[in-house]
């Protein structure tokens, strides 16, 4: 069982970010604030979690959690300030969101910015220690990985509804094959070799 917050006294919220090594589409934040009398012995890092479990556990983390925000930040930001800059900007924005502004900040992974005054604390794996913080990691995948699903149906021939625009072999055969669209990131390494990559006409 994960632990509920650092703080026990304090209104305590927890952010965390998914898609940060993606070839294609926005970063995306979530922040939430759980209530203190808060169980659930199911939730832990989206990433350990099936897409069935997620999607089991998004409606019931949004009944019952203080309050949350989800922030998408997308490519054209992302290849002007870095994707650590906008994994940053979304979860700050995502705090911005919460209707009960937060005491104390608990952050998944190891770097982050002041968000106004309010003090906040870096926890590696956080998303697997704490629930705020596996909450906030839930909503991020699975509003990230809805807005994959929905371009899918624009490009289908990167089956983003499969790889969510992740660097499998087959997303990087087909940017090899078909070029590259308005929502990959043009500041990544698209392709393991150098190689000349063209736009698609319509994007």
């Amino acid at each position: 069982m994960l632990q509920l917050k650092l703080h026990t006294k304090l209104l305590e919220c927890g952010t965390d970010e998914a898609g940060r090594g993606c070839l294609a589409g926005p970063v995306t934040a979530a922040a939430v604030l759980l209530p203190d009398n808060f169980v659930n012995f199911l939730l832990t890092d989206s990433k350990q979690l099936t897409e069935l479990r997620r999607n089991q556990l998004k409606p019931l983390l949004e009944k019952e959690a203080i309050c949350f925000g989800v922030s998408h930040v997308f490519m054209n930001e992302i290849d002007k300030i870095n994707i650590l800059n906008a994994s940053i900007k979304a979860m700050h924005l995502s705090i911005a969101q919460l209707k009960t502004i937060p005491e104390f900040i608990l952050v998944d992974g190891n770097r982050f910015k002041n968000y106004k005054e309010i003090p906040h604390q870096c926890i590696v794996k956080g998303d697997a220690k704490f629930l705020h913080i596996a909450a906030a990691s839930v909503l991020a995948k699975t509003y990230r990985d809805a807005f994959m699903e929905k371009i899918h149906e624009e490009y289908p021939m990167y089956n983003w509804k499969k790889n969510k625009g992740y660097p499998t072999l087959e997303h990087r055969e087909a940017i090899r094959k078909f070029g590259i669209t308005k929502y990959h990131r043009k500041s990544f390494r698209l392709l393991p070799e150098p190689l000349e990559i063209h736009f698609i006409k319509n994007s």
